[in-house]
């Protein structure tokens, strides 16, 4: 399960123990009792309400520590499941997944998000039934909804704000439509923002600072600083396809403005170009099939696309200096990679880069469901909410500190 950063509130509470099992840091009562100083019938107490309630069971025994077996303490991933949503601007991804991270059923559709949001949300819904009686999974044992979509979000609405290839989202209320229909906590987000989180969390959750940059139908970046996503003031950090390019004023972006990022360098831009020069080409994921059959042109257009993305990193490398950089979406392909690490090592400063690691997407297609599983996990089984839903359920109330 994810690992986050410490959280604020009751440090020692039922559901920061499980907190602390959770993320790692205490496998055993004595452990936790040495990381909270809490006595070992309060320990024990809060330890069998966990288990009552069916977060928490045994996997085992320590043999290590010399003495008597500890037993060895681990979230039950059978608690529950997590939907998940990841929509782009030509298709849309659903998955129910354990709370291990592990999908336990996925489907793709090839659907365009401007068809508008009660045709694509009503097909998240057809398809979060279809794989919840595919997995034998009870509707009522979700506990939570994350959703992903290619454009800004205001976090704590659940919904997006002015989204360039997003026509009629504007405003609409994502997280309470599907929190409407399903009863269960929804939290929605930018899929770059996933992307980032899910690359973060599950292979380098170790590392401080992460940017990932997805280059698909658009360009946008989504940023994760000490286990937490940035998303600005009001969800707009990481927009970077919208950063203009000076010798570009003829390109027209569907933001309205002329020389963005987007308008030059995204999948979109350069299968448009690729059409225009005599090979016809509707995507990016087409102008990478076209590349891996060894067509020339695509080759060269997406390193020259790469190489203007790394003009802009390399102004978000000096100001962030990341450890990892992340290339993923429909032209995280070999060219564009060069392309871009070719000018991102050129224009920055030597000091910004000389530990930074330029890698495509591990994870792929399934990044942002792994990062919206995430998200619904840090948020469903963060301590407080963890203690609130024991406060509810349970017929003895939550024991008082010691």
């Amino acid at each position: 399960m994810p690992t986050r950063v410490r959280p604020d509130g009751n440090q020692n509470s039922a559901g920061h123990l499980l907190w602390l099992v959770r993320t790692g840091r205490a496998r055993t009562r004595g452990e936790l009792q040495l990381y909270t100083g809490l006595s070992r019938s309060t320990i024990t107490q809060r330890i069998d309400l966990l288990r009552a309630a069916g977060y928490l069971r045994a996997s085992g025994v320590d043999e290590s520590t010399g003495g008597r077996p500890a037993e060895l303490l681990e979230v039950d991933n059978g608690h529950g499941t997590v939907l998940v949503a990841d929509l782009g601007g030509n298709h849309a991804r659903a998955a129910v997944v354990d709370l291990g991270g592990r999908a336990l059923a996925e489907e793709h559709e090839p659907i365009k998000i401007g068809e508008g949001p009660e045709p694509v949300l009503g097909w998240v819904d057809a398809a979060f039934r279809r794989l919840l009686a595919r997995t034998g999974q009870d509707a009522g044992r979700v506990r939570g909804i994350g959703v992903g979509v290619p454009g800004p979000v205001e976090f704590d609405a659940g919904m997006v704000t002015q989204p360039p290839i997003m026509p009629g989202w504007d405003g609409y209320p994502i997280a309470d439509r599907l929190r409407g229909t399903w009863d269960r906590p929804v939290f929605v987000d930018n899929d770059a923002n996933l992307m980032a989180l899910g690359e973060q969390t599950v292979h380098y959750p170790d590392c401080p600072a992460l940017v990932l940059v997805k280059v698909a139908t658009g360009i946008s970046a989504g940023v994760v600083v000490d286990g937490q996503v940035y998303r600005g003031i009001d969800g707009g950090a990481g927009d970077i396809g919208h950063i203009p390019l000076h010798d570009y004023p003829e390109a027209r972006c569907e933001c309205g403005l002329h020389g963005c990022l987007a308008a030059v360098a995204s999948g979109l831009a350069l299968a448009q170009r690729l059409t225009a020069a005599g090979t016809p080409t509707s995507s990016g994921a087409e102008l990478i099939e076209r590349i891996r059959s060894g067509h020339a042109e695509a080759a060269q257009l997406a390193r020259t696309a790469g190489k203007l993305v790394g003009e802009v990193l390399a102004t978000v490398v000096c100001l962030l200096n990341p450890a990892v950089l992340v290339i993923a979406g429909d032209l995280a392909d070999i060219h564009f990679v060069t392309g871009v690490r070719e000018t991102l090592y050129q224009r920055a400063l030597p000091r910004s880069t000389r530990h930074l690691q330029v890698t495509a997407s591990l994870l792929g297609p399934r990044s942002a469901v792994a990062g919206g599983h995430a998200m619904v996990v840090d948020r469903v089984y963060a301590p407080a909410a963890v203690d609130a839903e024991l406060a509810r359920t349970m017929p003895a109330p939550v024991p008082a500190l010691r």
